[in-house]
């Protein structure tokens, strides 16, 4: 499939979409955003592809937020259908993807940026990376999930910090605070986040999509017997009795 405003690249079991509207500084519109979500679905049905990373073209920017002028005149209606259509479509079929997401977070990930990079299962950054959302300067507030991520990721004191006050914090911040995993000098990020993309598409495949599953659910009712019953169903499948019969016999798996 033919995209305008991203690029797909496939490497062995590693598909890295790459945002590529860099006189914008990546921002995201309308176009972006439903090109990345049918991409998602069509790696997703793929069998080669094992981990998706989600980055920004240049160094300046991953995403600097979302393209202001297309909802500059919303009123209430249309906007909740913006955020509704955007969560829908995007930023909650990354988090429940049966696939890993990693976020190469390479420059400034503002606003809508910084609710993508989180709505991805891991997020590396490179050393001149910037993170915050500024939306209350607008009269607004995050729209695509980020009150609800972040308070999950760096706790609900420091979400309202970054939330209230609008300002933008460092990628070494980040990693203080466990908004990001780790950073990197701009020039290794890429090859950094394939190195750990590859690691993880050694490992099983049905095994790291129940992971997520079991994961994404860690702070809710639901999530203690989501485990239980994925530890379970795992056993009878052919990924653990290869896992099994591999290291039972000293050898490498072949999922």
């Amino acid at each position: 499939m033919a995209y305008e405003n991203i690029l797909i690249n496939n490497e062995e079991k590693t598909a890295v979409i790459t945002i590529n509207r860099p006189q914008s500084l990546n921002a995201l519109n309308a176009l972006t955003i439903s090109e990345i979500s049918s991409a998602l679905d069509e790696l997703q049905n793929d069998a080669e592809t094992r981990v998706i990373i989600i980055t920004g073209s240049g160094e300046k920017s991953f995403v600097a937020g979302a393209d202001i002028k297309e909802f500059s005149d919303f009123n209430q209606e249309k906007a909740e259908e913006l955020a509704r259509t955007g969560q829908n479509n995007l930023f909650n079929k990354i988090e429940n993807l049966n696939k890993p997401v990693i976020a190469a977070v390479n420059g400034f990930a503002l606003g809508g940026g910084l609710e993508l990079a989180m709505s991805c299962h891991i997020r590396y950054a490179s050393d001149n990376a910037k993170l915050g959302l500024p939306e209350v300067t607008l009269g607004l507030i995050p729209g695509y999930g980020g009150t609800q991520r972040l308070p999950k990721l760096v706790g609900k004191g420091i979400a309202n910090e970054m939330i209230f006050s609008a300002k933008m914090i460092s990628a070494q911040k980040a990693k203080e605070i466990g908004l990001v995993n780790e950073v990197f000098p701009i020039e290794e990020l890429l090859a950094k986040t394939k190195e750990l993309a590859s690691t993880i598409a050694r490992n099983s495949p049905m095994a790291v999509s129940k992971a997520i599953k079991a994961t994404n659910l860690s702070d809710t009712e639901r999530g203690f017997e989501t485990e239980i019953v994925s530890f379970g169903e795992l056993f009878d499948m052919d990924d653990k009795k290869e896992g099994v019969s591999a290291f039972l016999e000293k050898r490498k798996p072949n999922f």
